[in-house]
């Protein structure tokens, strides 16, 4: 049997992150061989990865890396089974270094069959899964590029990018922040389908009038039930309508008309925010900006200067 020393060990040890003892067991089965050892690590990976392969992955690390120029940035989650697993040092330095190495790649595959240390990422998975005894896999994976670059991660739970036309690290990081705590699905109105639309009204206004129904029988106020959901149905006709009535409205009220001026904005306003819930909800320029509710983030950005928001992506644990 070959002698095998505490220095091969820990070599064994820094290049997989095994335990002293699984090192030391792999390189007497491997007769002393530092690359057999490795396979021998490695199969025990696959084996403890097709035992737990119906396990949930659903905590871990999310991560966000951004490069020199803050033109690329990438935001993965290295998903683990649990909680305790997920806040260790070694396994959160893991999900950073694959973070780094992610930023080089357009999309998920590409990444996982990218060389890591002699082996792919895929591979590296497996071998850590043994290591560990938890199932591991990326279950996020986000490329972002634009003229520049910001993010932002929260506690781990959260990673987050947003691209601008131009460098302002305070606005980026800032509307990181908005993305990462509000979880908006697109970035304008204007992106969504116009079916998608009607069909999420209908089911909205359907909500709203079933929750009334108890609300009456309890003698509540009742919940208004919008006519849209979205600014992508308040056409130049719909606004117009809205202010007639709006109009009619202070004239049955009996308010002077020359005062009516100085109310309809707040009026319009109103039923902009009452039919646009949608938008609000989902749409990221269309959020209240969180660090000031009395504006959007489309206004917190514009008074930021001639800046826009490009594009931005998410990840998040779960």
């Amino acid at each position: 049997m070959a002698k095998i020393t505490a220095a091969e060990v820990n070599k064994l040890r820094k290049a997989t992150g095994a335990g002293m003892m699984d090192c030391k067991n792999a390189l007497v089965e491997a007769e002393g061989d530092f690359d057999k050892a490795i396979e021998v690590l490695r199969k025990k990976g696959q084996k403890v990865a097709a035992k737990r392969a119906d396990r949930d992955s659903s905590e871990g690390a999310a991560i966000s890396k951004v490069n020199a120029d803050n033109t690329v940035g990438v935001a993965i989650v290295l998903g683990c089974e649990t909680d305790f697993v997920g806040k260790n040092e070694n396994f959160v330095a893991l999900a950073n270094e694959l973070a780094e190495k992610a930023i080089n790649f357009d999309n998920k595959e590409d990444f996982l069959a990218s060389d890591f240390g002699g082996m792919t990422v895929a591979d590296k998975l497996i071998e850590q899964t043994g290591v560990i005894g938890e199932k591991l896999e990326i279950n996020g994976f986000e490329k972002l590029e634009a003229p520049y670059v910001g993010t932002y991660v929260h506690i781990n739970k959260i990673a987050a990018l947003v691209g601008l036309n131009a460098k302002n690290e305070e606005v980026a990081k800032d509307v990181a922040m908005q993305v990462a705590s509000m979880g908006a699905t697109t970035l304008s109105y204007k992106d969504f389908d116009p079916a998608f639309v009607a069909s999420e009204t209908e089911a909205r206004i359907a909500v709203i009038e079933k929750d009334n129904i108890e609300l009456g029988r309890l003698g509540k106020t009742l919940k208004n039930v919008p006519q849209y959901i979205s600014m992508s149905q308040l056409t130049a006709e719909v606004l117009a309508k809205a202010e007639e009535a709006a109009k009619a409205e202070l004239s049955a009220e009996g308010k002077p008309e020359k005062i009516w001026d100085k109310i309809l904005p707040g009026k319009m306003e109103r039923f902009i925010s009452d039919n646009t819930t949608l938008d609000q909800e989902q749409c990221l320029l269309d959020q209240n900006f969180i660090k000031n509710e009395k504006i959007n983030v489309a206004q917190y950005v514009e008074s930021a200067g001639d800046l826009s928001v490009v594009d931005f992506k998410r990840v998040a644990l779960g």
